[in-house]
């Protein structure tokens, strides 16, 4: 019975691709040798057995991955060619998934990341990295863009340099410069810092790498608890920063979550959110255009690039929504209406398992609705009665003044 043999993975370096002696020996021993189709064209037959067998990756890694596992369980020899280091952003990653990282040999080569940041003469250690390949959204781009400094950005076909630009242009994160650069450590190697309206309409390399790096901080500091006169909002119509607090408490968001706030007002809310959800998402459900700009606004102020805005009616604004992790409802819950009733069914519907809602409540009737929504659901559910007062002045002197009593209705879903 054959041994299996272990898959050896060796990435070439980035642009030139040439085979460092290693790679030309294992090539000489193996069976099977597997890779991108500039990969393999890097590869002379000369360098083969005759019996030996090219796989071209040109589509879904399923099938490339069984024939890989077959041919190792068989004893042949598997060489697996990557661009780079396979195990950043690479297919080794994949393969030790699939096949048991105890099953591998890799030989790294120089990263692009690493190639790009000499090229420039910056410091990478913090710098953060966002793959796009295959990806219809940019949440990982927007979560990258409020923690980060300096972002590498991984792009494709469809997600080209232009709209990585458009997408930071988009969300007004015009505070970040745009270095693009293109087939690295290729003869044809090109490095171009460019303004971001300047991409549109641009034609670039498919081997390029966006840096980009922040050229000033936001006007206001996204953190917990930021100042209600901070915020842009309307007819005083913005949850005060007790009650935020209280309710964010309650709401219990995690790095991971996927939260949906319902009736955002002007987006106090969602903001902070967004600075606990730090790798998830953010929207910010608002019916009114007004405020929803205002939203807006907020959002470039504190560079909450996380936080996605909805403009729409409830619940038909939140269909295609991806399903949440926490719901906070504090301006879409007026009272004892039908209207109430299928916005609390329609959010309930949507939420995860063991997802949390909290729902801020001034009116009684809006408080015994959701109450009694939740009874029947048999829901665990609490409410804590909030009433905070703060300095005013007076005479010279200060005073307490009192803010509206609010009920922060929390629950849980089976």
């Amino acid at each position: 019975m054959s041994k299996t043999k272990p898959v050896r993975i060796i990435g070439l370096p980035p642009g030139s691709l040439s085979l460092p002696e290693t790679a030309a020996l294992a090539l000489a021993e193996a069976d099977l040798v597997v890779g991108g189709k500039r990969l393999l064209e890097a590869c002379p037959d000369s360098l083969l057995q005759a019996h030996a067998h090219r796989l071209a990756i040109t589509g879904s890694l399923k099938p490339v991955i069984e024939t890989i596992r077959k041919a190792a369980n068989k004893g042949r020899q598997v060489v697996v060619l990557a661009d780079g280091d396979p195990l950043f952003f690479g297919i080794g990653k994949r393969l030790g998934e699939e096949l048991g990282r105890e099953n591998l040999v890799v030989e790294p080569s120089l990263s692009t990341v690493q190639l790009a940041a000499a090229r420039l003469a910056l410091p990478w250690q913090e710098m953060d990295f966002v793959s796009l390949h295959g990806r219809d959204d940019y949440a990982p781009l927007y979560a990258a863009l409020v923690r980060a400094d300096l972002i590498a950005v991984f792009t494709d076909a469809e997600n080209s340099p232009a709209e990585v630009a458009r997408a930071l242009l988009e969300r007004g994160a015009d505070c970040f410069s745009m270095t693009v650069l293109e087939n690295l450590g290729a003869p044809d190697e090109r490095i171009r810092p460019l303004a971001l309206w300047e991409t549109w309409g641009m034609d670039f390399s498919p081997l390029n790498l966006v840096i980009l790096e922040r050229q000033y901080p936001p006007e206001i500091g996204l953190s917990l608890g930021i100042p209600d006169h901070f915020y842009l909002h309307q007819k005083n119509l913005i949850t005060k920063l007790p009650v935020r607090a209280a309710g964010l408490a309650h709401l219990n968001v995690a790095p991971d979550s996927t939260v949906w706030d319902l009736g955002a007002g002007c987006g106090s809310v969602s903001i902070e959110a967004s600075h606990l959800a730090r790798r998830g998402r953010v929207f910010a459900v608002e019916r009114n255009k007004t405020r929803a700009a205002m939203i807006r606004e907020n959002i470039r102020r504190t560079g909450a690039w996380l936080v996605d805005v909805v403009l729409g009616e409830m619940p038909g604004a939140l269909e295609g929504l991806p399903e949440p992790d926490r719901i906070f409802i504090g301006g879409g819950l007026g009272g004892e209406s039908n209207q109430d009733t299928v916005l609390l069914e329609t959010a309930c519907s949507k939420l995860k398992p063991r997802g949390r809602i909290v729902v801020h409540c001034i009116l009684l009737d809006s408080l015994h609705t959701a109450k009694a929504h939740f009874q029947a659901h048999g829901w665990h559910f609490g409410v804590t009665q909030l009433q905070a007062s703060a300095t005013d002045s007076l005479a010279g002197d200060l005073r307490f003044k009192a803010q509206n009593p609010v009920f922060v209705l929390w629950a849980e879903k089976p």
